[in-house]
């Protein structure tokens, strides 16, 4: 008897300790209903701050590449299958589309969400990467690892490598498709960061905005449905990524454009599929309510020009033979969604020596947003400023005398 309640009691804990990487093969259509929206849009039209089930989100715009709105957005966190948006960039950079890949027995006993491989499976890499994308198969990442690198801990090697080429700092990859582990962690606001870099990828933004795809496995054909529940169902969204474990929650990253605003929204750890869809579709209307876009580049060049008239002939050049003209260094960033102006401000030095090279460093323009510095800008000369030899003293000698220019200081010779 004891045995057999051991038994049973060992059951109960696996199953109820058992992990998913995502959803499959539920409906998704009109998870959130007509009047929910309603009072959604609502309540952002209201001003009103969104109340969000979601333990972390960001709200990150891809026009300056900063989070303009969240809650722990920097804290360490699992990420479920939204790790297979690293997996899709490492694949399309690594290989060609085109591969055919025959399906190890590892991949195909790959367990949580699947496309359903066996083992010996024929399959080209692009029909691997919608099933990654759209159905988040599992079986799909570890084929894929496995094809390009001969295992998963080599593939993971190069998620890392990827993750520091982006200058990310809290994220590690252990595995191609985000079962729980410890030591495989991101951040809200370094999934957006990844994300944003994915979505640069011509297939990959493809593949995300996807609803149904027809792919073929030993040359039969399959048709796989996307699990991304606001995909069709909400204005301007194109993606990205759903995902689900115990330890992660469930996760949704969202990608949005409605007209030149494109943001990307990040939940992490809400409690229900439906959770998880109310507080992105209410971080998508709060974001698209209270910020705007603002053309930087435009606002920096116009008050360049106005400083210059009035303050460029005011930066006293000792012993130079000819003027100083000033020119902007590129601005980085040209538009910026946010919910207030920012401030410009204008640095140059009030002295400085001739000779000057050409594209010395003369100030900067710096851009605020709050106390946040957006982007700073070197002022740099725009032509050299030669120093003043034998030939432009006695000028300026022959002028005093003919009294055309006056000395008031000894160093203006």
């Amino acid at each position: 008897m004891k045995k057999i309640l051991f038994i049973i009691m060992l059951i109960i804990f696996l199953i109820s300790n058992c992990v998913y990487a995502d959803d499959e093969n539920e409906n998704y259509e009109n998870i959130i209903q007509e009047n929910e929206k309603k009072e959604i849009i609502e309540t952002a039209n209201s001003d009103t701050k969104p109340t969000i089930n979601s333990r972390r989100y960001a709200v990150y715009d891809r026009l300056s590449g900063r989070c303009i709105y969240g809650k722990d957005e920097n804290k360490q966190t699992a990420m479920a299958s939204t790790t297979k948006i690293m997996t899709s960039i490492v694949v399309v950079e690594n290989c060609d589309l085109e591969d055919v890949v025959t399906v190890t027995a590892k991949a195909a006993g790959t367990g949580g969400s699947r496309l359903g491989l066996r083992t010996d499976d024929k399959i080209k890499v692009l029909d691997l990467l919608y099933g990654l994308m759209l159905k988040s198969g599992n079986d799909a990442a570890v084929a894929l690892a496995i094809h390009i690198s001969g295992s998963v801990e080599e593939f993971s090697k190069l998620m890392n490598q990827k993750a520091e080429e982006l200058g990310l700092k809290d994220t590690n990859f252990v595995t191609p498709h985000g079962l729980d582990n410890s030591e495989h962690y991101t951040t809200a606001y370094e999934l957006a960061k990844i994300t944003d870099y994915a979505l640069k990828n011509e297939t990959i933004a493809k593949i995300v905005k996807t609803k149904t795809a027809t792919i073929y496995i030993n040359g039969n054909s399959m048709q796989i449905n996307n699990t991304n529940e606001l995909l069709g169902n909400v204005e301007g969204v194109y993606g990205v990524k759903t995902g689900f474990t115990n330890n992660a929650g469930r996760c949704l990253v969202t990608s949005v454009k409605r007209g030149d605003m494109d943001v990307i929204i990040v939940v992490l750890g809400a409690d229900t599929r439906k959770d998880r869809a109310k507080d992105t579709m209410k971080l998508i209307e709060y974001a698209y309510k209270r910020f705007y876009v603002f053309n930087v580049e435009e606002a920096i060049k116009q008050e360049f020009e106005l400083w210059k008239q009035i303050n460029q002939n005011r930066i006293y050049v000792n012993k130079a033979a000819n003027s100083l003209e000033l020119k902007l260094d590129e601005v980085k960033i040209k538009k910026v969604a946010t919910d207030m102006n920012p401030a410009i401000e204008i640095n140059v030095v009030s002295y400085i020596e001739a000779p000057i090279d050409i594209n010395t460093r003369i100030g900067t323009v710096t851009v605020k947003i709050g106390d946040e510095i957006i982007e700073e800008i070197e002022i740099k000369a725009q032509k050299e400023v030669k120093k003043r030899g034998i030939v432009d003293y006695f000028s300026i000698i022959a002028k005093i005398y003919s009294g055309t220019i006056k000395i008031f200081n000894k160093d203006e010779i």
